[in-house]
């Protein structure tokens, strides 16, 4: 949830004569914000967890996922965008090929994990709720039909259907499938860039489309379902994601110009977020305003989470810009110089949620399974406050774990180090 400096060596193409060794400065605010998105997103995925009624997404449109995309596609402008820069357009196609293939087995097994848990404590003699029924896997378990026709695995396997909660791994694949695609616009001219994310945006908004008789883009969920009007979409149309997906990557990659830092700027950001509170869920919610509930239901396709719609687009990019303000140039705000014991407090809390964002896809992971586990722990231990906060902390204690680990493992220490 921040914007690149365009001057910077990781954001711009290489206009100039670059060095020969370069020097590049990590941007703390990307690994903030992401670390910041993961842990959000646990709370929001626990069943029964009160934390996920004040949760960021609560008062306004936007939620984590737009953090999560909007810096994973500045993440992904720094990797890949500079093997295009560096090694061509084939090995950087490759490259990405490589990650979908990486996030595609992720997803595979981080779904078939925690099926497995499901089942295993929907078994237990401790709890009288089936589990792996409330994430829908009747299809799955039951209804034995759809083992035939149509295969059921080789539909989870092809991407054909998606089940519920594990959508956003298959969204960013598709939206990684652009990307060599959009940096070859890139090359011809950055209008075709911004007229391409635009118009398949239009294109991924059912209302608008089923409205105008045209084709609405989203993929099949559940392929055996073959009533039209009742077949189930992917939740997270990666046709209107890739618009925010793409933001980011254009701020990363120089394409966008970093917004100025004024007053007058300030000020429509913080009108544009500060008025989606009363049509907000806590507007709603705590507030009492029935005629937001009214609203957000007479105009919700622009509010979709689905498809992305135009006004979590507009609240998310303030809520950005008032983000990357306050976080100061390169996260320089988030820092402290101070000793005294809430600093140091500070210090060692920033170090774990930054490392928590630089392995954002390992921590994803074992969050969808942990959220489920914790939401089976809170069902026989009890949802008072201390319990409540107890689990969430052991939570956030194996994202932490889990970030510390790939890290380690990234490092490879078993290879001999190499001495000069």
């Amino acid at each position: 949830m921040t914007f690149a400096d365009p001057t910077s060596s990781a954001a711009a193409p290489a206009a100039a004569a670059t060095p020969a060794n370069p020097v590049r400065v990590r941007d703390i605010r990307l690994d903030f914000f992401r670390g910041i998105a993961m842990f959000i997103i646990l709370f929001a995925h626990t069943p029964g967890n009160f934390l996920t009624a004040w949760i960021p997404a609560r008062f306004g449109f936007s939620d984590a996922t737009e953090m999560f995309v909007f810096c994973s596609g500045m993440a992904s402008a720094i990797a890949f965008g500079a093997t295009f820069d560096r090694a061509g357009f084939a090995l950087g196609t490759a490259r990405v090929a490589y990650r979908i293939w990486q996030v595609y087995w992720a997803h595979v097994g981080l779904f078939f994990a925690t099926a497995a848990l499901l089942v295993f404590v929907t078994d237990l003699d401790i709890t009288t709720r089936n589990y792996w029924g409330q994430m829908n896997l009747w299809m799955l378990f039951v209804e034995s039909e759809h083992w035939q026709n149509p295969n059921i695995l080789f539909s989870f396997m092809t991407l054909q259907w998606v089940p519920n909660l594990f959508d956003i791994l298959p969204m960013y694949m598709v939206i990684l499938a652009m990307m060599p695609l959009i940096l070859f616009l890139a090359r011809v001219h950055l209008g075709l860039v911004a007229a391409f994310c635009i118009v398949l945006w239009i294109f991924a908004q059912r209302r608008l489309m089923e409205a105008a008789g045209l084709p609405y883009l989203n993929f099949t969920a559940e392929p055996w379902v073959g009533n039209d009007d009742w077949q189930r979409r992917w939740f997270l149309n990666p046709f209107g994601w890739q618009l925010v997906f793409f933001t980011g990557f254009a701020f990363m990659r120089g394409w966008l110009p970093k917004p100025p830092v004024n007053a007058v700027l300030i000020g429509i950001a913080t009108v544009i977020v500060l008025a989606n509170v009363p049509l907000s869920n806590i507007g709603v919610r705590e507030l009492g305003f029935e005629w937001a509930r009214e609203w957000r239901i007479e105009n919700r396709q622009w509010i979709s989470k689905s498809d992305f719609g135009i006004l979590r687009y507009v609240q998310f990019l303030a809520l950005a810009y008032l983000a990357w303000v306050i976080a100061g140039d390169k996260g320089n705000r988030l820092r402290v110089t101070a000793t005294h014991a809430v600093a140091r407090i500070w210090e060692k809390l920033l170090a774990l949620i930054l490392k928590v964002g630089q392995q954002s896809l390992a921590v994803f992971v074992v969050s969808i399974f942990v959220a489920r586990f914790n939401g089976f722990a809170m069902d026989i231990l009890g949802r008072d406050t201390g319990t409540v906060l107890a689990v969430n902390a052991f939570g956030c204690g194996v994202l932490i774990l889990t970030a510390y680990l790939a890290g380690w493992f990234k490092a490879t220490p078993w290879k001999p180090k190499v001495t000069r």
